[in-house]
């Protein structure tokens, strides 16, 4: 695979090397984009946290309603005619 990555990049990339956070390029490039993707699952899972922290609020304050489990699995057994 051949990447151009440009001035600016290759640059970081040089200075990871010398500094010895990587060996080589590919090793730089492999380092940035496990660093990316443990950085997005991360922000999902804080997005994910956040909704729960809401939807938490919103039931605990009686704007939205609950129901027991057994009582949803009986209305979608007669809606589907079980």
């Amino acid at each position: 695979m051949t990447v151009n990555l440009g001035a600016p990049y290759e640059a970081i990339i040089d200075k990871l090397i010398k500094r010895e956070y990587a060996g080589n390029r590919t090793e730089a490039i492999r380092q940035a984009l496990v660093a990316y993707d443990h950085m997005l699952e991360e922000e999902e899972a804080r997005l994910v946290r956040q909704k729960v922290e809401e939807m938490m609020e919103e039931i605990d304050s009686g704007r939205m309603k609950t129901y027991p489990l057994e009582e949803v699995r009986e209305r979608q057994a007669r809606k589907r005619g079980l």
